[in-house]
């Protein structure tokens, strides 16, 4: 952090009880939302999560990192306390800054989630980007993504047990690949909770300028690096589809740039000025199984955007077979569906 000084913001909205629901991305939010309608799923979750590691983690960070707190790194505690007042979080998780110097951060912990700061991150951003990261895993605390990140890294362990089984190892590299592809959305997700943690999007856009690359900002033109992912999204040859696919595949995080185009995208959106405005929902209006049905609609509807406003060749290729199997499935059912009666007149089944 290069600053000498961490100024309390009397402008910063704060968003009492918001819902992460207020801000997660639409394929985030299916995918949290069926873990949150089934009963007792999570519950199940966690007891198993709680036979693992999480205890052992927490032991770690404290005998090999320094906790945040008033009297060690008292500047980054105050960002911590802000974010957690922003989000209006019930408990303010505890932070530790880790010695690596990869810049990183993580949130560990399901029943006490914790935050892990690198060195490596702490050195290389100014405060108001730090406020950016720290409201980005707060974002990970008050979605619950501990649950399911949890399981997938379970299901990597299990990977590597029964890969030797080809039928079990291709079932779970399926579920390997949907959790990865929801864990992309979920970054994306608390890019947004990052945003309304700080409400500057240049400071969020400095932060994955440096993420993909950036070490001096005064040589990085913002336009053409915004420009990169115009281009990454808009290939017209299926070779570097396929390679975009195989890159992607095993990655836990989008693409720096990427996420930056995505995240301004949204900070000039009507949603974001309208949650700035103290239009979203709330914590304590959120009916899991009613919104369940919608949650999914919305991350299908996501899903179908990007493939009909994207120019790659292979979304083109998914988005027709989709369509043209829904014309004839739906052929198929206005045969049986709307059929002749024995009096010759035609009837549609209810």
């Amino acid at each position: 952090m290069t600053d000498n000084e961490v100024s309390r913001s009397t402008t910063r909205v704060r968003f009492p009880r918001i819902s992460p629901r207020a801000y997660e991305h639409p394929a985030d939010r299916g995918a949290m939302a069926g873990l949150r309608a089934i009963p007792g799923v999570s519950e199940v979750l966690k007891a198993v999560s709680g036979l693992f590691s999480e205890r052992g983690e927490r032991l770690l960070a404290l005998a090999s990192a320094i906790r945040v707190g008033e009297k060690q790194y008292p500047k980054i505690h105050q960002l911590v306390v802000e974010c957690a007042e922003t989000l209006d979080l019930d408990v303010v998780p505890k932070v530790f800054i880790e010695r690596n110097p990869v810049a990183n951060a993580m949130t560990v912990g399901i029943d006490e989630p914790f935050i892990v700061l690198t060195t490596g991150l702490v050195e290389a951003l100014d405060t108001e980007s730090l406020r950016f990261v720290i409201g980005h895993e707060m974002g990970h605390v008050l979605s619950g993504h501990a649950i399911l990140r949890t399981l997938l890294l379970r299901l990597l362990h299990l990977q590597m047990t029964i890969a030797f089984i080809p039928a079990g190892a291709l079932a779970l590299r399926a579920a390997i690949a949907a959790l990865r592809e929801w864990f992309r959305k979920a970054e994306l997700t608390c890019d947004r909770a990052g945003l309304l943690c700080a409400q500057d999007p240049a400071a969020a856009l400095r932060t994955h300028v440096y993420l993909a690359g950036g070490t001096d900002l005064t040589q990085i033109d913002i336009p053409s690096f915004l420009q990169q992912a115009k281009e990454y999204e808009e290939v017209d040859d299926i070779r570097d589809s396929i390679h975009k696919l195989r890159s992607v595949e095993g990655m836990s995080h989008p693409f720096a740039v990427v996420r930056a185009a995505q995240l301004q995208k949204w900070a000039a959106s009507e949603e974001y000025r309208a949650i700035l405005a103290g239009t979203y929902a709330r914590r304590d209006d959120d009916n899991p199984s009613a919104a369940f049905t919608d949650d999914l609609r919305s991350a299908a509807k996501s899903y179908k955007d990007s493939f009909n406003d994207s120019s790659d060749p292979i979304f083109k290729i998914f988005n027709g077979v989709g369509e043209a199997m829904s014309d004839a499935a739906g052929k198929v059912f206005s045969k049986f569906g709307n059929r002749p009666d024995p009096n010759g007149n035609t009837t549609t089944d209810a």
